[in-house]
C-alpha cells in the first residue's frame, strides 16, 4: 500500500489550523498517485492551482460523475467497493475502498461528535431501498452502529411497520434514548400508517425518496414527519457513496461537518471559482477519502455559512459538469 502524506490517525483530532495544510498535502499526493485525478487536472488545465498557497479554494475538484465512469483509487485495485442506489437502467457510482477501517473510524468518530457513543441508544434502521441491494455504504455504517448499540431491540426493520410501531411504543414507555434512521419515503410511509408521539426518539432522515414518492424540499418533509411522529425536530444525515464521512443536521436543515471534512461552493456557471461562504454548487473535501479522491464537486446546490455549516437547497439543473467527457483512461 502506498503511504499517504500524513498519519491517518491524526485526522480524527484535526484542528482547523491544520486542515488547509493536510488538504494541500493530500491534493498533491493524490495528483501524483491517482491516475484519474491526475489526468482530470491535466485535461482541465487546473494543475497550476497546486502551486498556489495552501488554501482549500485553490485545490482542483473531481466531478462526482467520474465515480460512475472510472475506477477512482490509488495503489492496487481494492477488493471492496460501495455502490450508489439506482434502477437497473442506471449507471451507478462505485467507490473502491482500500481500507475499511478508515471508513469505520470516520463514521464512528463523526457519530460520536454529534450524538455520543452508540451504546447510549437503541438504534433502529428503516432503510428498505438500501437493504434490498448489495454494497450500500449506509447499510454498512448503520449495521456497525447497531452492533455497537448492543440494545436488544436495535436492528433493521425492512417493511415491518406493525412490529416497528410496537417496538417504538415499548421504548417510549421506558424513556429509552432511541435513534430511528430511515430513508425519507419509508419514514413517511411509516408515519402515515402509524402516527406517533415520540419524545425519547431522534428521527433522522436520509437518502431521499428513491423514486417511491414525490421529492420534497427539506422544510416540507420535516414538517410532514414532525406532524405525524410528534417530534419537535427532525435530524438529517448527509452522506454519499463517494464519501467516507458524514455531516449531520441536529438543527433542522443545517449540517455540520466533522473536523476532517469541509464544504465549499462553486459558481454554477464556473465551478472552478470557489468560495468558503455563500451559495453555489457544493464541493466537498473529505480527508478520509485518502485512497480514492478527497476533493469532489457534487451536483447539489447548497449554502455554506460563516461557521462552516451548510444547507442543501436542491440539485443543479444540468448535473453533469461540463468537460467530463474529456477524460478517458
Amino acid at each position: 500500500m502506498i503511504q499517504p502524506p500524513f498519519d491517518i490517525a491524526t485526522l480524527w483530532a484535526l484542528s482547523p489550523a491544520d486542515f488547509g495544510n493536510k488538504a494541500k498535502a493530500l491534493s498533491e499526493w493524490q495528483a501524483k498517485n491517482n491516475a484519474v485525478y491526475k489526468e482530470w487536472i491535466h485535461l482541465a488545465k487546473s494543475h497550476q492551482m497546486l502551486e498556489e498557497e495552501a488554501l482549500v479554494t485553490g485545490i482542483p475538484f473531481l466531478p462526482i460523475s467520474f465515480f460512475k465512469t472510472h475506477d477512482v483509487f490509488i495503489g492496487p485495485k481494492p477488493s471492496t467497493h460501495f455502490e450508489s442506489s439506482g434502477t437497473t437502467a442506471d449507471v451507478v457510482s462505485k467507490h473502491w475502498v482500500t481500507d475499511l477501517s478508515i471508513y469505520a473510524s470516520s463514521f464512528n468518530k463523526g457519530f460520536e461528535l454529534c450524538y455520543g457513543h452508540p451504546s447510549d441508544y437503541c438504534i433502529i434502521g428503516l432503510l428498505p431501498s438500501y437493504l434490498e441491494r448489495a454494497h450500500s455504504s449506509l447499510v454498512y455504517m448503520v449495521d456497525h452502529l447497531i452492533k455497537q448499540s448492543s440494545h436488544a431491540l436495535s436492528g433493521f426493520y425492512l417493511n415491518e411497520f406493525e412490529k416497528l410501531d410496537t417496538v417504538l411504543k415499548e421504548l417510549e414507555t421506558k424513556k429509552q434514548k432511541t435513534i430511528l434512521i430511515g430513508v425519507s419515503f419509508a419514514l413517511m410511509d411509516f408515519a402515515d400508517a402509524f402516527p406517533q408521539q415520540l419524545k425519547s426518539t431522534i428521527v433522522m432522515e436520509t437518502g431521499g425518496m428513491k423514486g417511491r414518492r414525490t421529492e420534497m424540499i427539506k422544510p416540507l418533509l420535516n414538517a410532514y414527519l414532525k406532524e405525524r411522529l410528534g417530534t419537535t425536530t427532525i435530524h438529517s444525515e448527509y452522506g454519499m457513496t463517494e464519501l467516507l464521512s458524514q455531516a449531520y443536521a441536529v438543527k433542522e436543515g443545517v449540517f455540520r461537518c466533522p473536523p476532517w471534512m469541509k464544504m465549499l461552493v462553486g459558481d454554477e456557471e464556473d465551478p472552478d471559482q470557489l468560495k468558503t461562504i455563500g451559495r453555489g454548487i457544493l464541493h466537498v473535501i473529505d480527508l478520509a477519502n485518502i485512497y480514492s479522491c478527497a476533493f469532489i464537486a457534487t451536483q447539489d446546490i447548497a449554502e455554506v455559512y460563516e461557521d462552516g455549516s451548510f444547507s442543501i437547497l436542491g440539485r443543479a439543473d444540468n448535473s453533469d459538469r461540463r468537460g467530463c467527457s474529456l477524460l478517458v483512461v
